[in-house]
């Protein structure tokens, strides 16, 4: 189980670098600042990736 855990907490990890990589290649310290916020990929790969870290591969969605 522990392995599985830790595939999730690797891809959150990943997708974060490049999140923050992003953002200080646009010098931003959001992406709430960035004119691309709802059609950004990066973005959309990380929130997807924050998901799946907290639900551990259980499935399920998570709605606001």
């Amino acid at each position: 189980m522990n392995e599985i855990l830790d595939i999730y907490v690797q891809d959150l990890l990943t997708k974060k670098e490049l999140l923050q990589k992003c953002q200080q290649e646009k010098s931003l310290e959001s992406c709430t600042l960035c004119e691309r916020i709802f059609d950004c990929e990066t973005r959309k790969a990380y929130v997807k990736a924050v998901y799946e870290s907290m639900a551990k591969g259980q499935g399920g969605g998570f709605e606001f």
